[in-house]
């Protein structure tokens, strides 16, 4: 008899896909919005996307368990579509794991004193993390929790570094300010929101998910526990940061090609500790590491589905190279920003993340109705969905134009 797969398993896929791409990401891109704002936008990103993640289970649960939005929205969708979802889905995926290879090359860099060159570090990086993908989900399920557990203890250490430091009025914004400083805080949250989206894509994973427990209740509740786990380490993250970093300060960082380790690096100078900084580093590889094999295993899959690869040696070969050679070619061609890459990862991910899952159920209700697992909220949750999408989407092109306000210390 097959031992049943655990919902701990499960949830630390989706939390460790969610927290390598927000968890650096996000104090530096809510620098604007500060504390409270940015409080809120975690919150309220993570209710509407652990709802758009039920969402495709639902549109999915009338299919082969192996089946992803390749074949899902051609069915219900159309061709059309599908194209535009496939190339939305593809570009997101590897624009995460083009930022995260150039991001764990430059750690690893930075936590060898340079002795590792930071291309062959990414090399070396991917060449590794990707063999648990290569391997089978079971292999990520592994990997995922011993990297959760090497995370929690490094987030432990970190976050008693910082917490030891939060000042009150530095958490709060109330220190002394130059003549002209931006004291506004809630219009930065707009150009915030498509960082905040990214910071929870695990939908690549939900056919993973799904495949791997047999059935939607159960891979609904593992989504939960990992968006719910992925949050709090978020919030807790986030203000730390805030707390020991003043606001202006952090402006100049988040605009630096290299922001990451920029940031680690300046907390451990804050804290006076080159030890805490590396512990810092570590917990920062750690986050970028279980995120890039989570996200690198929804995209194998998504891949796998759509050319009908094998799942067998010779075919799991082919999808990793379609998976993980373009983007490691261009992250040593084209290293850039972090967050940038975010950024942009979060206003296409609004087609696949919201708007599409929401057109998936209101057709396959039309079609099929509501037996089997259904996501409360009816049409009024659909619309929510959809709508969510199209404003985050339309905040970051509005942003790309300079339309919206940017904080710049």
């Amino acid at each position: 008899m097959n031992k049943q797969p655990s919902l701990i398993g499960g949830a630390c896929i989706i939390a460790g896909v969610c927290v390598g791409a927000g968890m650096l990401a996000l104090p530096l891109a809510g620098a604007g919005a500060w504390s409270l704002w940015a409080t809120a936008a975690i919150v309220l990103t993570m209710l509407m996307m652990t709802l758009s993640g039920w969402l495709l289970l639902e549109a999915y649960k009338h299919y082969d368990l192996r089946a992803s939005f390749n074949t899902v929205t051609r069915d219900v969708l159309g061709s059309q579509i599908n194209i535009i979802n496939n190339l939305a889905v593809y570009f997101v995926g590897g624009i995460l794991l083009y930022a995260y290879i150039t991001t764990m090359g430059g750690t690893l860099q930075q936590l060898t004193d340079n002795a590792l060159n930071s291309k062959f570090a990414s090399i070396l990086a991917c060449l590794v993390g990707g063999a648990f993908v290569w391997h089978s989900t079971r292999a990520v399920d592994r990997i995922s929790v011993l990297l959760i557990v090497f995370m929690v203890a490094t987030f432990l250490f970190s976050i008693y570094g910082l917490i030891s430091g939060v000042h009150l009025n530095t958490l709060l914004n109330r220190l002394p300010h130059p003549a002209g400083s931006d004291d506004s805080y809630a219009r930065y949250i707009l150009a915030f929101l498509p960082v905040c989206l990214t910071s929870f894509g695990y939908h690549h994973s939900v056919t993973s998910m799904r495949a791997y427990y047999g059935e939607e209740k159960k891979a609904a509740r593992a989504i939960l526990y990992g968006t719910l786990l992925a949050m709090g380490i978020y919030l807790l993250w986030t203000l730390s940061i805030f707390g020991n970093l003043p606001r202006s300060e952090l402006a100049p960082i988040a605009s630096a090609d290299d922001s990451v380790n920029v940031l680690t690096a300046k907390l451990g100078t804050i804290l006076h500790s080159s030890q805490l900084g590396n512990i810092i580093s570590a917990f920062a590889l750690g986050a970028v590491v279980s995120s890039f094999i989570g996200v690198g295993l929804g995209v194998f899959d998504y891949l796998a589905d759509t050319f009908h690869f094998a799942d067998n040696r010779l075919g799991r070969s082919q999808t990793w190279l379609a998976t993980f050679l373009p983007p490691l070619v261009c992250s040593l061609l084209w290293p850039m920003g972090f967050t940038m890459a975010i950024g942009y990862a979060g206003a296409v991910a609004t087609i696949w993340t919201c708007m599409v899952p929401a057109a998936l159920v209101w057709k396959t209700r039309a079609r099929h109705g509501t037996t089997g697992y259904t996501v409360p909220g009816g049409s009024a949750l659909l619309a929510a969905v959809f709508l969510y999408g199209i404003l985050v989407a339309l905040f970051h092109f509005l942003n790309m134009l300079h339309k919206l306000p940017v904080y710049q210390g």
